[in-house]
């Protein structure tokens, strides 16, 4: 067994290992093996009875916390498992913060320690309440227009909207102990930048990565950065093609305009604002980054945001008041519903990416551009536009459409799969190709609202 999240395993004890146990004590908890190689083969150890008392008071004297400390013997050999629990409090070594994130130790400093501690204390970021400022000096167009949108979406009641800011506020919990939290500074100054560096959004449009066109700079409260760049995106940034349905002008946008307010409303409701560095929006004639200081929840990778999750939003207060106006869904749908937005308008889903520090999300003109940033053979490129097209793809219709054998259909999209498509339904002539995160098939491929598959 190798090492995990939660296992971890050491031919000999040294007292370094104590960052060890309070990384698992500050995480999930865990096990840690006194005894054993890196691949999880026990070798035993000689001073067993010895280290089964030491190590104990080692880890309450520095550590203050009390794992449960067990000697074993296997096969005349003796090892020591430590088994420690996830403490409710923050564990230090010495005045330093240790946190178990995969098979790693990490130690956490600068913004990653404050929202450990805070998220310790039951407080999240942007939960946390901010001296001498008014209710008064929040921007009246900024909560007019929440209580616009929330009159729409009907998820704040009528006499709430009717009523004094402090109770609006209130009833968002946007107010503790007579303060404002810094969601309500964020969501509702006029100058939220005096009190949060890097709370703005840069939009550029590039021709190459090193070709910077023309740029702007969104400032003011959430609430007006959202509008004010979603103006921008429609008015400067985008170049719409014109077609004709019959008599009618009709002119498509380059992106998917539904999936890209998502994205914004993502990369705003999941900025970490405790990074200064701004939200950027970089555009390309064939493409679009959005691009997000922040992380996933822990575990978490893109596939999770690609199936029916959790809602854990990184600023609970501000995504809760960007759902009450209507602005996002709950129940953590905000990118598969840009992945089913973007299904329906015919284009190719957006691609995610995260590591732990940001998140970016992408969309892509044309498929050919996405295979070429991703080392794919072009001439597979049918393959994709026919799913765009259709929602879906079975082998034979491969072999059609790239006059291949049924081998190599098969092997066309077992490369595919890794990277778009998940196969669903059952082995054989009943399998289907979709998009990861589409939603319109049922778990046997069946399309839904239909009784097979058309």
């Amino acid at each position: 067994m190798k090492e995990s999240q939660n296992i971890e395993w050491k031919s000999d004890w040294r007292d370094e290992y104590l960052k060890w146990i309070c990384g698992f004590a500050n995480a999930q908890g865990g096990k840690l093996f006194i005894g054993f190689d890196d691949d999880g083969n026990m070798a035993g150890i000689s001073n067993a009875k010895e280290l089964l008392e030491t190590i104990p008071n080692k880890i309450l004297d520095i550590l203050g916390i009390m794992p449960v400390v067990n000697l074993f013997s296997k096969e005349g050999k003796e090892y020591i498992e430590i088994i420690v629990e996830p403490y409710p409090f923050p564990v230090n070594y010495k005045g330093q913060y240790y946190y178990r994130s995969g098979s790693t130790k990490q130690e956490l400093k600068g913004n990653n320690l404050n929202s450990f501690l805070l998220g310790k204390v039951g407080k999240r970021w942007d939960g946390v309440e901010i001296p001498n400022i008014t209710s008064a000096e929040l921007k009246t167009d900024s909560l007019q227009r929440f209580r616009n949108r929330a009159l729409k979406s009907k998820r704040v009641d009528e006499d709430v909207l009717n009523d004094s800011v402090d109770v609006l506020l209130e009833d968002l919990q946007l107010i503790e102990n007579g303060f404002l939290k810094r969601a309500a500074i964020l969501l509702f100054h006029p100058k939220p930048e005096k009190f949060v560096l890097g709370a703005y959004i840069k939009i550029g449009f590039f021709k190459t990565d090193d070709d910077l066109v023309f740029q702007d700079e969104v400032h003011g409260s959430l609430m007006e950065q959202i509008d004010k760049t979603e103006d921008l995106l429609k008015t400067k940034y985008s170049v719409y093609t014109i077609d004709y349905e019959g008599m009618a002008r009709v002119e498509k946008p380059p992106f998917p305009e539904r999936a890209i307010r998502e994205a914004l409303l993502n990369a705003i409701a999941h900025k970490d604002y405790s990074d200064p560095t701004p939200i950027q929006i970089s555009v390309y004639p064939d493409h679009i980054i959005f691009w997000n200081p922040g992380q996933l929840p822990e575990n978490w990778t893109v596939e999770t945001l690609k199936i029916k999750h959790a809602s854990k939003p990184f600023n609970p207060a501000i995504a809760n008041t960007l759902f009450r106006c209507g602005d996002i869904e709950a129940w953590g749908r905000g990118t598969i519903k840009m992945i089913n937005e973007a299904l329906l308008n015919k284009s190719l889903p957006p691609e995610f990416s995260a590591s732990a520090t940001e998140f970016t999300t992408t969309f892509y003109k044309d498929v050919k551009t996405s295979f070429l940033a991703k080392g794919i053979n072009p001439d597979l490129v049918p393959i994709i536009e026919y799913v765009i097209e259709n929602g879906h793809i079975t082998n034979s219709v491969v072999q059609k459409i790239m006059n291949v054998s049924k081998r190599t259909a098969s092997r066309y999209l077992s490369l595919l799969e890794n990277n778009y498509f998940q196969k669903i339904g059952e082995t054989g002539v009943g399998t289907i190709y979709c998009f990861r995160g589409s939603s319109f098939y049922n778990e046997k491929g069946v399309k839904k609202g239909s009784k097979q598959i058309v």
